[in-house]
């Protein structure tokens, strides 16, 4: 079992304090990371004690441990999960190899690439919610916030790890960068553009780490099969991180779905506006909004690169091992989808072009699950929440910027434009209601009107307790 060793200035399983350079640099990086945490993480309650949890071990059963600490002074570091003994590479040419320890020279600049466009989705999303603590429904979505925040932060600090101890001074450069970039801005924008639109409140802020986090965790999955192992251990341990952040999405929404349905019963109808909760038809446009944008991440239906990665061992599918076929789909196709003849259809490609549509089939297969358990909760009112049609809204592949409908028809463009404003996408309406909302709650156990309480506390502890204290 790899215990965290915190004993160093950086908490650490990878054996920091035997490689005195790497150590160094590392350590040259940290204050910029925590400049940059101070300067353009969350706007306030830096000073407050969060009742967080920190990584003591990468185990199942001991990898965390909760206490109040003072986010600057959280315990940021680099886990990965325990070595495989004798791990072999599972898909692609090198089909049965053993895993690489280092990064072969004639895919450094790929790997490089891979390392990079992740790292910089973690800072990026710290920066879009860094508003939203100001408007905390509770102290207990307060202190959810902040766990994600400091766990952004630290999956930054794995991918920066990769960086500096196996891509050298182009590595290096690279690390600095991440904390150059800032989402949304004008000159120097995170590199995709999901993670540069703000998330100005926490109906927003539920949605995207329902929808856009869960591309984080395929993504992170993918990459957990690279033959590159520090890669895929690494990727393994963000994983469970990761799943934290989806909780909050999930639980968050289904609570104010709960809440919904609470006042339509109580006042005896659909409009709960007028009496301070979300319509059903508002959720669902902010559903249409999160989930097509987050479709984007995965790319275009057929990509060369996509291939390029798997028959390199760079990465691979969703559960790779677990796919019955060759692992090489050197003859294997699929369907993808397409626009024909003012319709949504579909076309055959070869299977291992169409890789990044493999992953997103499997994440929308995935998403479908928790939209089936806030239709449960809303089936009292006879209403239900559904993922749009994939072509719906998209800015990436086939369906990029064509007039394609919630339910998958393709219709005139200009109706199209006034519908995606005034039906299908959050409206003017919509944005100004949820805004109004956004009223502090800092009262341990009470909740904002618009959000039923949830089930149970954090590891144990009540509901009511002070989760961020005065």
């Amino acid at each position: 079992m790899s215990t965290v060793d915190y004993g160093t200035r950086i908490p650490n399983n990878v054996g920091l304090g035997s490689d005195r350079r790497l150590q160094r640099a590392l350590e040259s990086w940290q204050p910029k990371f925590v400049e940059w945490w101070k300067t353009l993480g969350p706007v306030a309650f830096q000073d407050r004690e969060v009742y967080l949890r920190t990584a003591i071990s990468v185990e199942k059963e001991g990898w965390a441990n909760f206490g109040y600490v003072l986010m600057p002074e959280y315990r940021w570091g680099v886990f990965l999960a325990d070595p495989v003994p004798d791990r072999r590479i599972v898909f692609g040419d090198h089909l049965g190899e053993p895993a690489w320890q280092e990064v072969p020279g004639e895919h450094r600049a790929e790997l490089r690439r891979l390392v990079v466009v992740q790292g910089d989705t973690e800072p990026a999303s710290v920066e879009q919610q860094r508003q939203l603590c100001l408007s905390a429904p509770s102290l207990y979505d307060l202190r959810n916030l902040f766990q994600v925040n400091v766990e952004e932060g630290r999956h930054l600090w794995a991918m920066v790890y990769l960086l500096h101890r196996y891509f050298g001074r182009d590595g290096r450069e690279e690390a600095d960068e991440l904390l150059e970039r800032h989402s949304g801005d004008q000159d120097s924008p995170r590199i995709l553009g999901a993670f540069n639109e703000p998330t100005p409140d926490w109906l927003s802020f539920f949605f995207f780490t329902y929808f856009t986090d869960r591309d984080g965790k395929f993504q992170l999955a993918s990459l957990k099969e690279s033959a590159f192992d520090p890669l895929a251990r690494t990727c393994e341990f963000m994983l469970k991180e990761e799943a934290h952040h989806m909780f909050v999405g999930s639980t968050g929404i289904g609570r104010v779905v709960a809440r919904t349905v609470e006042l339509a019963l109580e006042h005896d109808t659909d409009d709960v506006a007028p009496y301070g909760g979300v319509s059903a038809a508002t959720l669902q446009r902010y559903l249409d909004l999160h989930f097509s944008v987050s479709l984007d991440l995965f790319g275009a239906e057929t990509s060369t690169n996509a291939a390029n990665y798997f028959a390199a061992g760079l990465k691979g599918r969703f559960h790779e091992a677990e796919r019955d076929d060759d692992h090489r789909l050197l003859d294997a196709t699929r369907e993808v989808p397409a626009l024909g003849e003012g319709r949504a259809t579909s076309r055959e490609v070869p299977a291992l072009a169409a890789l990044n549509e493999t992953l997103r089939d499997d994440y929308v297969a995935d998403c479908a699950k928790g939209v089936e358990r806030w239709n449960r909760i809303l089936a009292p009112l006879g209403a239900e929440l559904r993922l749009p049609h994939v072509g719906f809204n998209r800015r990436v592949g086939a369906f990029a910027g064509q007039p394609i409908a919630p339910d998958g028809t393709v219709g005139d463009p200009t109706v199209h434009a006034r519908r995606l404003e005034e039906e299908w996408l959050p409206t003017a309406a919509d944005r100004a209601h949820v805004a109004s909302l956004m009223v502090p709650v800092h009262e341990p156990g009470k909740m904002a009107g618009w959000i039923a309480p949830p089930g149970t506390g954090i590891h144990g502890q009540p509901v009511e307790l002070a989760y961020v204290r005065p």
